[in-house]
């Protein structure tokens, strides 16, 4: 963050050409009549929507690396290793600094052009309009609830003050006081108000998430908080979250719209990408859908399985047997690991011994497989990627070819209703859990156009049970409703430690099959490594560390579990 301190100049200036390039009818006289120009023709609308592509819409790298080799698998919402693979299955579990440096830079980057679109929105600012400066708090508040979650302790308090160049870490509980006090803050901007303003101040079709509804801002705003409230709520001194809670669900989540962005179909992935860049452009980083995802939704019959994901190719799949030494050794416990595999998914499969190789065969399209997640390389042969299935062609579909792309999920009302029930489990607010589980839930499958009137009348979609039974139950239902958003999906694992089948210690005696590799050494990661901060902010990194813990994968947030 320290590093983008004196960038406002350059960004005004952005700014202004990427003013020139937006603006389309309103602007066609000015281009002809340069001295036309007033200040009743300049509005910050015209910067919303490249703020918002800046924070949802990740570019190829940022979301290769950072999406598709950790969050996604960490979450157990995707895994890497198959046979075919141009990576194992400890990618993104081992430690690389180029990848985790790269994310760190680009999340950290952000911080930059915020700042300045505040600066220019808030009281006094040249673009002064409070309910710009409302969104510019909440887009605050989401980038910061995100960038924590990855991190811990990071600059926040004077990361946005362009006098000091190297900014003191706050720590995780005072970050998540700012950002609700910040929310808090955009909530009462916004009061009733249910748009930007008048005239050039109408924010319209410049936002992408909302259409410029501002209530549905402050929906956001209050989703937000309680998110915050649950994640903070039980931690080391925390004495806030009943209070955060109660008063976001008094004042209003998202119950009935969801907070989406669409993926871009024309700008190019260099900029704004989907995961069908990756999947199209680097056929060899193609990845399959995680084992706890896939068991899950098949276990409990729920319509989502074949909407979310693409059943395993299947067909005749010839696994040639090892031939060296400790391959020999290892083969009847690797073979019994694939069998326990497509066993549990309830495949419909045979395997045949035929002296020199194993014949696995299945009914093509038929079976959903999700394939385990840290694979050792010792047992990748094994692991023939048509076995396993693939996310849908939703998720996967490359730009300009005319087909819908799932957007990404910033909050939706699915999650929104799930907190409330998570709350009032937790005796943080007042109301009918249950109620707001089936909503949740019943909004969530609308999200995917599934039909949720079979799972609402099965044991996993009504809230029954021990109170840590429910609380299971709605963590499981919140990381399901956040599939493709990794970032998040993991948090909730972190924090609940559920879905237990996602939240997984490796055993050593099994370190022939699950990867034991890198810092974790089976341990299941806590966050993200610093990237490159020593250098230019270093006595305060350390100082961060002294109270945090080493700037290792397993160290644990301040919230987790």
């Amino acid at each position: 963050i320290n590093k983008m301190k004196n960038k406002f100049l350059i960004f005004c200036s952005i700014f202004l050409f990427a003013t020139v390039l937006s603006c389309t009818d309103d602007f066609n006289e000015i281009n002809e009549q340069p001295d036309a120009l007033s200040a009743s023709d300049v509005s910050a609308k015209y910067f919303v929507t490249d703020l918002q592509q800046g924070l949802w819409g990740a570019n190829t790298f940022g979301m290769w690396l950072g999406n598709i080799l950790h969050a996604d698998l960490f979450s157990g919402h995707s895994a890497q290793g198959f046979a075919q693979s141009d990576w194992n299955g400890d990618a993104g579990w081992v430690y690389s600094a180029f990848w985790q440096g790269f994310t760190y830079s680009t999340i950290a980057n952000f911080n930059s052009p915020l700042t300045s679109f505040t600066n220019l929105v808030k009281e006094g600012g040249s673009l002064e309009n409070d309910q710009f400066y409302a969104i510019a708090l909440i887009m605050k508040g989401s980038f910061y609830q995100q960038f924590t979650d990855m991190y811990g302790m990071l600059p926040y308090s004077e990361a946005s003050d362009p006098t000091i160049t190297t900014p003191k870490y706050d720590e995780q509980i005072d970050i998540y006081r700012g950002v609700i006090a910040e929310l808090d803050q955009a909530i009462a901007l916004i009061g009733s108000n249910t748009k930007s303003g008048e005239g050039v101040e109408l924010l319209g079709e410049n936002d992408v998430i909302f259409g410029g509804d501002m209530q549905k801002w402050k929906q956001l705003a209050n989703s937000l908080k309680l998110r915050m409230a649950l994640r903070a709520h039980g931690s080391p001194g925390e004495n806030f979250s009943a209070n955060a809670a109660s008063e976001a669900i008094a004042s209003g989540v998202l119950g009935d719209s969801n907070a989406l962005f669409t993926r871009d179909t024309q700008i190019n992935q260099w900029t704004s990408a989907a995961y069908g860049d990756i999947w199209a452009t680097w056929p060899g980083s193609r990845w399959n859908v995680g084992e706890p995802i896939i068991n899950i939704l098949n276990d409990n019959n729920d319509p989502r399985l074949s909407l979310m994901t693409q059943p395993s190719k299947g067909g005749v799949m010839t696994i040639s047997k090892p031939t060296d030494s400790n391959g020999v050794a290892m083969m009847d416990s690797h073979l019994a690991f694939l069998k326990n595999t497509l066993d549990k998914a309830g495949a419909t499969y045979t395997m045949e011994d035929t002296g020199a190789n194993m014949v696995v065969t299945m009914p093509a399209n038929t079976n959903y497989v999700g394939l385990p997640m840290r694979l050792s390389d010792k047992i990748k042969r094994y692991f023939n990627n048509d076995m396993f299935a693939i996310p849908a062609q939703i998720i996967i579909q490359g730009k300009n070819e005319g087909k819908p792309i799932f957007p990404h999920i910033v909050m939706s009302a699915g999650e929104s209703h799930l907190m409330v029930a998570q709350a009032i489990v937790k005796g943080l607010a007042s109301g009918d859990a249950a109620s707001h589980y089936q909503l949740g839930i019943q909004h969530a499958m609308d999200l995917w156009g599934a039909d949720a009137s079979a799972y609402l009348a099965s044991d996993m979609g009504t809230l029954s049970g021990s109170n840590e039974e429910k609380i299971e139950k709605i963590a499981t239902q919140r990381w399901i409703a956040n599939y493709t958003n990794g970032w998040e999906a993991w948090s909730i694992v972190r924090k609940t430690g559920y879905p237990k089948t996602a939240y997984s210690i490796a055993d050593p005696s099994t370190s022939d099959i699950i990867s034991l590799a890198g810092d974790l050494n089976g341990e299941y990661p806590g966050r993200l490594r610093y990237g490159d901060v020593y250098g230019s902010n270093g006595p305060n990194t350390q100082e961060a560390l002294s109270k945090q813990g080493p700037d290792v994968m397993s160290t644990k947030l301040w919230w987790s579990k």
